[in-house]
């Protein structure tokens, strides 16, 4: 009873997101025909085909007898393992043949044959959370072609059943990084292959804009390594992940892991953008006074910002108008924009919404500002000519006293 628990238990584990009753998952197929044209060049015409991905035994029928299904039996790496905790229509399936470019070998696991048709697996989150490659490996009782297996693809009928095993996989779960600058990143890349002792080779690319450049390379044979970024302990575990310096503008680009092992290479693209949000500010406080008709110069301004693209827009509200846009401010202060509340509002790619800036405008009238000038005149005359009388009246009364009698 406790042997037949275990194995159910075993069951329902490596069945992952998948259940037990429904070990399966629809793809696209992209099978490619391969010919020479009229002119003598090489042509390869791409043809989208129903497919199924199914998880079993040798012997399982097919869950979909009109398509190609793709039997993925038992070995070392289970791909559902890499997609644990995500529902099947949150999966993007594609299947492809994989061409070694005339390398064969016999790859290294027991009952293996000297030739291997291969195809690729690939699984992508539908909201761009990781990427997952799986090489699936159909021994073939056939010799090897001789020449580029592309230029001899077997054809695979409608409802053909190939039996595989996952002889490598390549993930990541960071396929879009965005970083602001000066900010220290983790691009992910995890692998693992089915046997071990693996003559296996990590590298590291950049590239953009037609610039390519190389980071970080390993070999497992010889131990040698150029770069820096990857723990070489975790690289003993599948672990390739690479810390990226600080970023700067020039960091943005494609980061490329590549995983091979003859005569498999594997590789996930990694698409860092930086994004830097604008500092917003304007050269006034949060309330402004001029007199009606006098000009001024109001700057709203926005710096440190990446990608250099910002969209600003003034609009002019009244704060009793519950927010709604009333138009642009005027070149002049008039009476009847005092009171109203003048509004910055910044965008950009980084932004979820914009960046606001507002101050109040007090518009006051010539008139009374004139008023208020004449006035303070008159009390500073006053006080001057009361000062003075005093003083008089102090001369005069100290000349009474000494007058003689």
């Amino acid at each position: 009873m406790g042997l037949i628990l275990n194995i159910l238990i075993y069951l329902y584990l490596s069945a992952g997101v998948w259940s037990i009753q429904n070990p399966w998952l629809p793809c696209q197929f992209t099978d490619e025909h391969v010919f020479t044209n009229n002119e003598g060049h090489t042509e390869t015409r791409l043809i989208h085909r129903e497919a199924m991905l199914q998880f079993g035994q040798k012997e399982d029928a097919p869950v979909n007898p009109n398509a190609i299904t793709l039997l993925i039996t038992g070995s070392k790496l289970d791909l559902r393992r890499y997609v644990e905790g995500v529902e099947e229509e949150q999966l993007e399936c594609e299947l492809r043949r994989y061409s070694t470019e005339g390398i064969y070998v016999r790859w290294p696991v027991m009952g293996a044959l000297e030739y291997n048709r291969w195809f690729l697996c690939t699984l992508r989150h539908s909201r761009g959370l990781f990427t997952v490659t799986g090489f699936l490996r159909h021994p073939s009782d056939q010799p090897p072609p001789g020449e580029q297996d592309y230029r001899k693809w077997p054809p695979i009928p409608d409802r053909e059943v190939l039996t595989t095993t996952v002889a490598m996989v390549i993930k990541t779960k960071t396929p879009s990084v965005k970083a602001g600058l000066m900010s220290q990143q983790k691009l992910h890349c995890q692998f693992d292959v089915d046997h071990k002792g693996a003559n296996i080779t990590v590298e590291w690319h950049w590239q953009h804009r037609g610039e390519r450049n190389k980071l970080f390379s390993y070999t497992s044979r010889t131990g040698h390594t150029q770069g820096s970024g990857v723990g070489l302990k975790a690289l003993a575990t599948g672990d390739a992940t690479y810390t990226l310096p600080l970023s700067k503008m020039s960091s943005e680009g494609t980061y490329i892991c590549s995983v091979s092992v003859n005569p498999l290479f594997g590789n996930v693209d990694i698409n860092l953008h930086i994004e830097e949000p604008p500092r917003v500010s304007l050269n006034v406080g949060p309330t402004f006074s001029l007199q009606e008709g006098q000009e001024q110069k109001v700057v709203c301004e926005a710096n440190s910002y990446y990608p250099l693209d910002v969209e600003i827009v003034w609009y002019e509200q009244d704060p009793a108008a519950s927010g709604q846009r009333v138009g642009a401010p005027l070149p002049k202060a008039s009476l009847r924009q005092s009171g109203k509340q003048f509004t910055c509002s910044v965008s950009h790619h980084s932004l979820k919404v914009p960046i606001k800036k507002s101050f109040i405008l007090n518009v006051e009238e010539p008139g009374s500002w004139m008023f208020n000038i004449v006035l303070g005149l008159i009390v500073i005359l006053l006080v001057i000519l009361f000062v003075m009388l005093r003083y008089l009246h102090s001369v005069r009364k100290r000349a009474v006293e000494k007058k003689p009698y």
